[in-house]
């Protein structure tokens, strides 16, 4: 057998440099969410299969990693006759981080009334690689459970603009609509209601594969065209309908709402006309309209934007849904919404919930792109160096001190000339070196360069472990 030193496609290897960017978005992101009240829940990587499939819809159950019986139950079930991919695993890999908290919560007394969890954890999906898109990748989750009140929609929404201000990634928007909006204008559409899920997995394809292939992709759902072309109308919204300073058109909506702009009371308007006939539209409407009321006090109300062609394909959301868009990325930076029926599912009561994800590995690259992570130090600060006279327990014991200052300090493990130590140094990128030798050593002091401006002093030790801290808050 060939042996492969590349990671498995779709999984990478994280170098320091790496880790260091990815540490300092995680540091923000989990900053931000616990200011607004959510608290840390990790799960296992792996989950019963009969927790995960089914939840997901079918082509979110096609994306699971299954794993294999082990041993004696593998050899066992490979004599049943007929023996089939069901027979072989009980267990899967997290597709996401929802399932798991649903779990959670009906497997958990005490728990808070209004649980607000973070996760941030990787995720798998045997899903085909691509720019920004892995098979291994971190998912920063946040949810509310509990409440049918959307202004838990508002929160989750706020906290992930948050983390897109701080981080320095201003120009978004986040897509909303509404799940059961979007089944009223597929019913409008003349499409029957036994092709609706599979009309739904069309459209949330619209960002990857275009209006297009949208038609293509309807149409070998066995989706009658005609039906396919007035779906596509009814959900894309009018360029002119965008416009800020569009005036608010009156209807029976009441498009004239505290809170709404003029551009989205004008695509509430469009819709409410356009689903006259269908009944059942008039609550997930007034919903929208309440949520972009509330959300007006909040700091997601400016990036808030309708959209109906916005589908979020996962099988288990049943109210507003959300997706965070730039345009320095082709497709989702993070989405969600409102999953109303999920934890029933394990609990057998009713549990309302909403949740948001930001998209970590996409955003990453984002800021890379960008050069928003400035200079991120993932090394030492010192490199520790000696000359051959100066013992091994004396340098420990130095760097030790130095250490115990707050400095990250890496003892150079050799005593070849000095000049060589410096080499190492300036190869790792660390511009402050401490030298010991034998007399510094009887005398309880130690010389320390600073490797960028040249300078260099010998110090008693408490001394040159204030001027180190000095030159390392510097640079």
């Amino acid at each position: 057998m060939n042996i492969t030193t590349s990671p498995p496609s779709g999984t990478r290897d994280f170098l320091p440099a790496d880790l260091a960017r990815r540490r300092h978005l995680e540091g923000v992101i989990r900053r931000v969410y616990e200011s607004f009240g959510f608290v840390p829940l990790e799960t296992p990587a792996f989950e019963h299969l009969s927790t995960l499939l089914g939840k997901y819809g079918d082509e979110g159950d096609q994306l699971l990693f299954r794993l294999l019986h082990r041993r004696d139950k593998l050899a066992r079930a490979l004599q049943e006759p007929g023996v089939g991919e069901k027979d072989l695993a009980d267990l899967g890999l997290r597709y996401d981080l929802t399932v798991p908290l649903a779990r959670v919560i009906a497997n958990t007394k005490d728990l808070p009334r209004f649980f607000k969890r973070y996760q941030i954890q990787p995720v798998w999906r045997a899903d085909r690689p691509g720019k920004g898109r892995y098979r291994e990748f971190w998912q920063c989750d946040i949810d509310i459970t509990g409440t049918t009140s959307l202004l838990a929609d508002v929160e989750v929404c706020s906290a992930v603009v948050r983390v897109f201000e701080e981080l320095g990634v201003r120009d978004i928007t986040i897509a909303l609509n509404h799940r059961q909006l979007l089944r009223c204008l597929i019913q409008a559409s003349g499409i029957s209601p036994e092709q609706e899920e599979t009309a739904l997995v069309a459209i949330d394809k619209l960002d990857k594969i275009g209006l297009d292939g949208v038609r293509r992709e309807l149409a070998a759902r066995g989706i009658a065209a005609a039906a396919g072309e007035r779906l596509l109308a009814l959900i894309s919204r009018p360029p002119e309908a965008s416009a800020a300073d569009r005036p608010a058109v009156s209807s029976s909506a009441g498009s004239a709402a505290p809170g709404v702009s003029p551009a989205e009371a004008a695509e509430l308007d469009r819709l409410a006309g356009l689903l006259t006939a269908v009944p059942e539209a008039a609550g997930p409407l007034t919903q929208l309209r309440e949520l972009l009321e509330i959300a007006a006090g909040s700091p997601a109300g400016p990036y808030l934007r309708l959209d109906a062609t916005l589908a979020r394909g996962l099988g288990y959301y049943t109210g507003p849904i959300f997706e965070i868009r730039s345009p320095a990325f082709s497709g989702s930076l993070g989405g969600g919404g409102r999953y109303d029926g999920l934890i029933g599912m394990f609990k057998g009561t009713a549990i309302p919930a909403v949740g948001f994800s930001i998209g970590f590995e996409r955003l990453l690259l984002v800021m890379e792109e960008r050069g928003l992570f400035g200079r991120l130090s993932c090394g030492p600060d010192v490199l520790f160096c000696r000359f051959p006279d100066a013992s091994p327990a004396d340098a420990l014991r130095a760097a030790n001190a130095l250490r115990q200052a707050g400095l990250k300090v890496e003892v150079y493990p050799e005593t070849p000339k000095i000049g060589k130590q410096f080499a190492y140094a300036e190869s790792i990128q660390v511009k402050l070196a401490a030298i010991l030798g034998a007399k510094e050593a009887q005398e309880g002091r130690l010389s320390i360069k600073h490797l960028g401006t040249g300078e260099q002093l010998t110090l008693p030790l408490r001394e040159a472990a204030a001027r180190l801290q000095e030159w390392a808050k510097t640079g």
